[in-house]
């Protein structure tokens, strides 16, 4: 039976919780998911009101291929194990959830509690009436240095796009390019446009088989045509989102060593981590690396062998800020970069708690960037701005967002033959291929 906050009332603050911040603390009346899609993109959204009244927080639990179940567990789940504690107790809020289901590190679990967790921060910003990265030890840098994609069907129209972001400010562009009758991770062979610009465009249900031989003899080629044409005035990145064998991605890594890349993203998944180390042994190419991980234990020995060179967890699928501070701070101490994961399905509420990591983090790295639509900007008053290639804070209390929940219910999740799911992407031989 599904949950439904309007057929059931605010249950009564239990009595019983333990009050780190006073038996006068402000606590925790209602936790609420949003769902809405704006910009055709799943969110998940959850707002946590308290008993001050008007003051509420934002945080975001989107995972937008099992959406409805993060639901459930937020409002079935950590809702009545929630209600009467302390708005001020984030980090015992945090540990007792991240334990209450017992089995734990799961994507299901780490979303809910991250959309619990950075709403939390939210309200303890506002009432400290300060930004959130104030409360991180404030900023060590005015704004934080984007990257955003470049795809195309040939290699000219990835030119042309990387010319028209260029145009538009932006000095670190990802490249992608299909790979004529093959479906293609980042591209397609007719890109759509939107707001003058091609973007790349994720995985769509298709008939076409990958082929990752033929994948792995385009993508040189391309980043050839790119700096030939380009020069060296643009940083260039590239996903190869693991889905080639690891010994492939290791002589892709050699093969575009004189392009100079950024960073060379995803070159294993998780199952595969211990390639990394021969990796390192035969490139000095920088990787980066995490969008998948959702549990420590996949990436501290990365970090601290110095296998990577750049962090790139999705936060709310490693449970929000409080960790994913936690991960920063520990990445500082064997110079590995921050680069976190920000996708459209990284909804705006998402986007603000990476600037506020990225603005007081002195091992920033760089952030993905989405250019959000004008559904969007309305429905999340204070999402963050793209100005001159670079994300830039709004500098209000908390997160600095806030949710229209009128235009938010205008925006339904839209329907999807497989509810959302990954589709099948498989080799000419019929196997499935990750991710």
């Amino acid at each position: 039976m599904t949950f439904n906050p309007e057929e059931q009332p605010v249950p009564a603050i239990p009595p019983a919780w333990p009050a780190f911040g006073g038996d006068d603390a402000i606590r925790i009346r209602d936790v609420r998911v949003i769902m809405t899609a704006p910009d055709n993109i799943r969110t998940v959204i959850v707002k946590i009101e308290t008993t001050e009244p008007g003051l509420y927080g934002l945080g975001c639990a989107t995972f937008t291929q099992r959406p409805l179940v993060v639901r459930t567990a937020i409002e079935e789940y950590l809702r009545p194990f929630l209600i009467g504690r302390s708005v001020h107790d984030i980090e015992d809020i945090w540990q007792a959830s991240y334990v209450s289901s017992y089995w734990r590190s799961g994507p299901v679990l780490n979303n809910a509690m991250s959309g619990v967790d950075m709403a939390l921060w939210d309200i303890k910003g506002k009432i400290a009436n300060l930004p959130v990265y104030q409360l991180l030890g404030g900023k060590v840098r005015q704004a934080a240095d984007v990257y955003v994609h470049a795809s195309g069907a040939d290699f000219d129209e990835v030119e042309e796009n990387v010319r028209a972001l260029m145009d538009r400010g932006f000095r670190n562009i990802r490249c992608q390019v299909a790979v004529p009758g093959s479906a293609t991770y980042g591209a397609r062979p007719h890109a759509d446009k939107t707001d003058g610009q091609k973007y790349a465009i994720h995985l769509e249900l298709t008939d076409a088989r990958w082929n990752p031989a033929a994948y792995c003899r385009i993508v040189p080629r391309l980043f050839d045509h790119i700096r030939s044409r380009i020069g060296d005035e643009v940083e260039l990145l590239h996903d190869v989102h693991e889905r080639v064998h690891p010994m492939a991605a290791i002589r892709l890594a050699q093969d575009l060593e004189p392009y100079r890349l950024f960073f060379y993203e995803d070159p294993f998944a998780p199952e595969d981590n211990g390639y990394f180390n021969l990796l390192r042994q035969h490139s000095t190419i920088p990787v980066a690396m995490g969008e998948l991980y959702v549990n420590q234990a996949e990436y501290v020995n990365l970090i601290k062998d110095r296998l990577i060179d750049f962090i790139r967890v999705h936060i709310s699928d490693v449970g929000g800020l409080s960790p994913a501070r936690k991960l920063a701070a520990y990445c500082e101490f064997f110079n590995v970069r921050t680069a976190w994961h920000g996708p459209g399905d990284a909804s705006p509420v998402a986007h603000a708690a990476n600037l506020a990591l990225d603005l007081s983090s002195s091992n920033f790295g760089i952030q993905e960037a989405t250019i959000w639509g004008d559904r969007s900007r309305e429905v999340f008053p204070g999402t963050p701005e793209i100005r001159e290639g670079a994300l830039w804070s709004n500098d209000l209390p908390g997160l600095g967002i806030d949710l229209h929940e009128e235009l938010a219910a205008r925006y339904p999740f839209p329907e999807h033959p497989i509810n959302g799911a990954w589709p099948d992407i498989r080799l000419r031989d019929g196997e499935i291929v990750r991710p």
